[in-house]
């Protein structure tokens, strides 16, 4: 590693470098706590689904050749031999034939012979006998839902790595699935230093002007529990390398798949990070990325433990851990997506940048008129402004080999993995906070 450090593609390598093909150990669990973690092996179905053709409208099953041509003219009148209702068994239903209907409801099951299904707005609503008035319905699929049509008996439903959200739930539980194999949930422990540092317990501290709120101590629990892990997050450390040794110790006992630590990671004479890691048997991998913000960011091993140093500014200490903790978190959950989605998108606003580094502007991005993607600038990108990353939805990507970027230029731009989904939102992005 040069001097300057790492590039960011260089680092996101060697992060997830650290766990290579390691993935958190198998737990059989309950349909109901498998949201969000991902599938350890592949899913096949032993049924089809549906598991009958059934109807997809309220109305009746006839044959085709005995309405084609039916009208508000020339109706066909048909005698109604029995009704199927949802959850009827479908090996007690009357056999349609030639020139009768039997009355049917959305989703129950097709009675033997039936090939179309009239919907009741095309009838008379008849309960005896049924006068067609159209025959629509009797062309293309005639409203019927096919045996299979979603699954078939067999058939791959998820593969091994799928993330499972609502739907897959749905799916799974349909097809029986009561018990699901996953991979665990990665445990984290977070250990935070900072003399200046408390908690909101001690906010009179704060508002008298002597110590700050550990921010990242409530925000990067957050962030990394949305990426799919079991956090716990350790109680603030003092600034000496006893005390942190102690706590990283501590949290090494305890037992976790990926130790993160904020703040103490830079060349200042109380940051002592790398030195406490390796006071504790550990190694260091490298400590410094060519990126703004979050330009001092350490990695190494330590018990077989990856290691993640972020910095202690809260911005930084977020934009570090959505770039380099979040893909290790999703890899070592056993994820297939374990990158953030990146998009193009064109600039609205000038973006000059200081020095060759890989800047991750805080932005919003949302679609313009014509459905293109466009990115404004979320406000001020200093390091400690925790209100503009909270504005913004995105993190655009100006490459250490650019110094500006245009307005109407197009450029990438990595969503945030953890902000609501892409809209067009009535807000003044830059606005300044409330003052008090």
């Amino acid at each position: 590693m040069t001097a300057r450090g790492l590039s960011y593609d260089e680092a996101l390598e060697a992060v997830l470098a650290m766990v290579q093909e390691q993935r958190t150990p198998v737990a059989h669990v309950p349909l109901e706590r498998a949201l969000g973690c991902a599938l350890a092996e592949d899913i096949r179905s032993r049924i089809a689904l549906p598991p009958w053709d059934n109807s997809g409208m309220d109305g009746y099953a006839v044959l085709r050749s005995d309405v084609l041509g039916a009208s508000e003219q020339t109706p066909r009148t048909l005698p109604v031999i029995g009704t199927s209702l949802a959850g009827a068994d479908p090996t007690a239903l009357p056999w349609v034939q030639k020139g009768t209907a039997v009355r049917i409801m959305t989703g129950a099951p097709m009675p033997p012979g039936a090939d179309a299904v009239i919907r009741v707005e095309d009838t008379d609503g008849g309960s005896e006998q049924v006068m067609v008035r159209g025959d629509r319905d009797a062309q293309g699929r005639g409203n019927i839902r096919p045996r299979g049509e979603d699954i078939q008996v067999g058939a791959l439903v998820f593969s091994a790595g799928t993330t499972l959200r609502a739907a897959h739930l749905g799916v799974l539980a349909s097809i029986g699935t009561a018990t699901v194999p996953v991979h665990q949930l990665p445990r984290v422990t977070i250990v935070s230093s900072g003399d200046e540092l408390v908690l909101l317990d001690r906010f009179d501290e704060v508002e008298s002007g002597q110590r700050i709120v550990s921010s990242s101590h409530y925000s990067l629990p957050a962030l990394l529990r949305a990426a799919g892990a079991d956090v716990r997050v350790a109680p603030l450390v003092p600034d000496t390398l006893q005390d942190l040794s102690t706590a990283l110790t501590q949290a090494l006992d305890d037992g976790c798949d990926l130790l993160v630590t904020t703040g103490g990671v830079s060349v200042g004479a109380h940051d002592y990070a790398r030195d406490a890691l390796e006071a504790i048997g550990g190694t260091q991998h490298f400590w410094r990325a060519r990126i703004r913000p979050g330009g001092p960011i350490g990695t190494g091993m330590v018990r077989n433990t990856p290691w993640i140093g972020l910095p202690g500014n809260p911005v930084s200490t977020l934009v570090t851990a959505t770039l380099f903790a979040w893909p290790l978190l999703r890899s070592l959950g056993g994820h297939d997506m374990v990158h953030a989605m990146r998009v193009p998108v064109r600039l609205t606003q000038d973006v000059e940048t200081a020095a060759p580094l890989t800047y991750f502007v805080r932005v919003v991005v949302e679609p313009n008129a014509s459905g293109q993607l466009e990115a404004t600038p979320a406000g001020a990108q200093g390091s400690n402004l925790l209100r503009i990353m909270a504005l913004a939805n995105a993190l655009l990507v100006v490459p250490e080999s650019c110094n500006r970027a245009g307005t109407g230029d197009v450029c990438e731009a990595i969503l945030l993995p953890d902000a609501p989904p892409l809209t067009s939102r009535a807000m003044s992005v830059a606005s300044p906070a409330p003052q008090s």
